[in-house]
C-alpha cells in the first residue's frame, strides 16, 4: 500500500531591490510505495545525478538560487521515518500471525515436515563436518606432536591460512544466521543490510565449494593426462631452460665476452644444484599421480580456495632451487654494486655518513686510492658476468612468482566477490537502491502569473529542483504532488568497494619498490598481500548443542521467510 508524505512550508520572503514581502504557502504531496523487507527501500547512498534526475531545458535562475540555500530537511532523517514506518505494523502482524496459526493447511504442514526433515539433515552434515574439524585440531595440538603443525604452517603457509579461514566459516556459519539483532526490526534498510552481513558467508561459501566441485570432478576424471602434461612442462623447464640457460652463460651470450673463470664457476654451480634437486624429484615424480588425485578430492570437499592455495604452495617448494640460486646470485650481484658505489665515492673525495644519512667530504691518503683503484676496475670488469646471470635467474624467478600471483588474485577475488549481491541486484534490483529521484505529476498554485500556475504531466525533476517564487506581493497558495522513485546501484559500483578492500594493502609504491629492488639486487615480496577474510578464535561447544544449533537456525530462516 503506497504512503504518501504532506509537508507544508509558511515562509515569508524578502525579495529583489522593491523590498516586497511575499507570504509564500505550500503544500507538498510525496508518495511512495511503503517500503518492505525483501522487495525494496529507499536509500541515500552513492548519490550521483543519473538520466532520471536530469532536463533538457535550461535550467532557470531561481533553480541556481534555490542550490545556494540549506535544505530545510534532513533527507537522512526522512528516509530513516520512511524506512521504519511499516516497523511496527510488521511486528503486530506477525504476532497475530502465530496466534492465528492454529487454522493451517495441509500442504503448509506437508512443506512444514519437508522443512524439518531438511534441517536435521543439513544439522546433521554440519555436526560430522565438526566432529572431524575438533579430531583434526586435537590431533596436531597434541603434545609432542604439535612440531607437525608449526613445521606444515611454515611450508604451507597459504595452504594452512586458507585451511584456517575455510574451517571458521564451516563451524561458524550457524552463528552468523542467527538473528541477535533487534535494531534491524526497525527498519527495513537495517533488516536488509543484517541480511546480507548474514548471507555473505554462507554464499561465499557455497559458490567456492560448487566451483571446487567442477575443477576437482573434471580434475579426477583426466588425473593421468593432467599428470603427464606436467611432468613434460617440468622437464621441458628444467631440460630447455634451466639446463640449457646455465650452458647458453658459461659461452658467449649474445655475443658479449664474459670473465670465463667467472662464468664458469656460476654455471657448474647452478648446474650442480639443478642436477641435484632434479634427482630428488624423481623418486617424488612416482607419487605425483596421487597427488593430482588428492587435489581433486580436496577441492570437491573444501572448495576451490584450498587446493589453489596448495597449488601455490607447491610450485614454491618445486622451484626451491630455483629461488635459492637467484638469492645466492643477487646477494653477489648486490654487494658487487654497493663495492663499486663505495669505491665511486672514494675517488670523488666523498664519504657516507650513515648517522645523518648523506654524503660528507673526505679526505682520503694515496694508499687507499690505490687500493681502491686496484679493487675497482676487476669489480667493474667482473660486474657485466654476474649480471648476466642475474638477469637470467631474475628472470626465471620472476614469472614463477608471477604465476603464484595470478593464483593468489584468483582466490582473494572468490573470497571478496559479493555473491548475494550481485544475485539480488540481477534478481530484485529493488533491494539495491542508490539515492532517490521525484517524478513530479501536478503543480498547480492559485495566481495565475505564477511558475507553477500550470499543471506538470510525468515531468522528472531531481529532488533538488523545486521551483520558487521570484516577484509577487501577496499571499500564494501551491500544491505540488510527486512520486518518490529510488536509483538502483550498478554491478560495478557493487563489487568494487569490496575489491578495494581486498587490495588496500597494494599501492602503486609496490610496484615502483619490486621494480626498485630487482635492479638493485635486493630481495622482493613474492605475494601481493591480498586481504582475506579474518580467521575467528576456534569453536569448542559439544556435539549435541552444535547440532541442535544448526537445526534451529535452519527452522528459523523458515519462520522468517514465511513473516516476511
Amino acid at each position: 500500500m503506497p504512503g504518501i508524505f504532506v509537508g507544508f512550508l509558511n515562509c515569508i520572503v524578502f525579495i529583489g531591490m522593491g523590498k516586497q514581502w511575499l507570504d509564500v504557502m505550500s503544500t507538498y504531496v510525496i508518495v511512495y510505495e511503503t517500503p518492505t523487507y525483501g522487495a525494496h527501500h529507499f536509500s541515500l547512498r552513492f548519490w550521483n545525478s543519473s538520466d532520471h534526475g536530469k532536463t533538457s531545458l535550461k535550467k532557470p535562475q531561481w533553480v541556481d538560487e534555490l542550490h545556494q540555500k540549506q535544505p530545510l530537511n534532513d533527507l537522512d532523517t526522512v528516509i530513516l521515518a520512511i524506512n521504519s514506518a511499516a516497523a511496527a505494523k510488521k511486528f503486530f502482524e506477525k504476532h497475530d500471525g502465530e496466534r492465528s496459526s492454529a487454522n493451517i493447511p495441509i500442504i503448509w504442514m506437508f512443506c512444514a515436515l519437508m522443512w524439518h526433515l531438511l534441517a536435521m539433515s543439513v544439522a546433521s552434515l554440519s555436526t560430522f563436518f565438526y566432529i572431524f574439524l575438533q579430531f583434526s585440531h586435537s590431533f596436531l595440538n597434541f603434545g609432542p606432536r604439535s612440531w607437525v603443525c608449526a613445521a606444515s604452517a611454515k611450508a604451507f603457509s597459504n595452504t594452512w591460512i586458507n585451511i584456517r579461514i575455510r574451517c571458521c566459516q564451516i563451524l561458524y556459519w550457524p552463528i552468523f544466521l542467527q538473528d541477535n539483532d533487534l535494531r534491524s526490526q526497525s527498519s527495513v534498510e537495517c533488516a536488509e543490510k543484517v541480511a546480507l552481513h548474514k548471507h555473505s558467508m554462507w554464499s561465499s561459501l557455497v559458490v567456492d565449494i560448487l566451483l571446487g566441485n567442477l575443477i576437482g570432478l573434471a580434475l579426477l576424471f583426466h588425473a593421468e593426462s593432467v599428470c603427464l602434461w606436467v611432468s613434460k612442462f617440468a622437464s621441458d623447464f628444467t631440460n630447455e631452460l634451466l639446463r640449457s640457460g646455465c650452458v647458453w652463460l658459461m659461452g658467449v651470450p649474445a655475443g658479449f665476452k664474459l670473465n670465463i673463470e667467472l662464468a664458469g664457476v656460476l654455471g657448474m654451480i647452478s648446474l650442480n644444484m639443478i642436477q641435484i634437486w632434479s634427482t630428488l624429484w624423481m623418486f617424488v615424480g612416482s607419487l605425483f599421480i596421487y597427488f593430482i588425485k588428492g587435489l581433486a578430492i580436496s577441492a570437491i570437499i573444501f572448495g576451490m580456495t584450498i587446493p589453489a592455495a596448495l597449488v601455490i604452495d607447491m610450485i614454491t617448494i618445486a622451484t626451491l632451487h630455483v629461488s635459492t640460486l637467484h638469492w645466492l646470485i643477487s646477494i653477489l650481484y648486490s654487494q658487487q654494486l654497493h663495492a663499486l658505489a663505495a669505491l665511486w665515492r672514494l675517488f670523488r673525495g666523498r664519504k657516507w655518513n650513515p648517522l645523518r644519512q648523506r654524503l660528507d667530504s673526505f679526505d682520503y691518503t694515496v694508499k687507499q686510492h690505490v687500493v681502491g683503484s686496484l679493487l675497482f676496475t676487476p669489480l667493474l670488469l667482473l660486474l657485466p658476468t654476474t649480471s648476466v646471470f642475474y638477469i637470467f635467474f631474475t628472470i626465471m624467478n620472476t614469472a614463477i612468482s608471477l604465476s603464484c600471483m595470478c593464483i593468489e588474485v584468483i582466490i582473494s577475488v572468490i573470497h571478496a566477490t559479493p555473491y548475494i549481491k550481485i544475485v539480488l541486484r540481477l534478481i530484485k534490483p529493488r533491494r539495491c537502491p542508490s539515492g532517490i529521484w521525484f517524478e513530479v505529476i501536478a503543480c498547480q498554485s492559485n495566481s495565475s502569473d505564477s511558475p507553477w500556475s500550470t499543471s506538470i504531466d510525468k515531468t522528472n525533476l531531481p529532488f533538488e529542483e523545486v521551483p520558487q517564487k521570484e516577484d509577487r506581493n501577496s499571499i500564494i497558495s501551491s500544491v505540488l504532488i510527486s512520486i518518490l522513485h529510488s536509483n538502483y546501484l550498478s554491478i560495478g559500483h557493487m563489487v568494487l568497494p569490496h575489491y578495494r578492500k581486498a587490495y588496500s594493502e597494494v599501492s602503486g609504491s609496490y610496484f615502483a619498490t619490486s621494480v626498485l629492488g630487482l635492479l638493485s639486487g635486493n630481495k622482493i615480496a613474492s605475494t601481493l598481500g591480498a586481504t582475506l577474510p579474518s580467521t575467528m578464535p576456534w569453536l569448542f561447544i559439544p556435539h549435541k548443542e552444535y547440532w541442535c544449533l544448526c537445526r534451529n537456525v535452519i527452522l528459523a530462516c523458515n519462520v522468517d521467510c514465511n513473516n516476511h
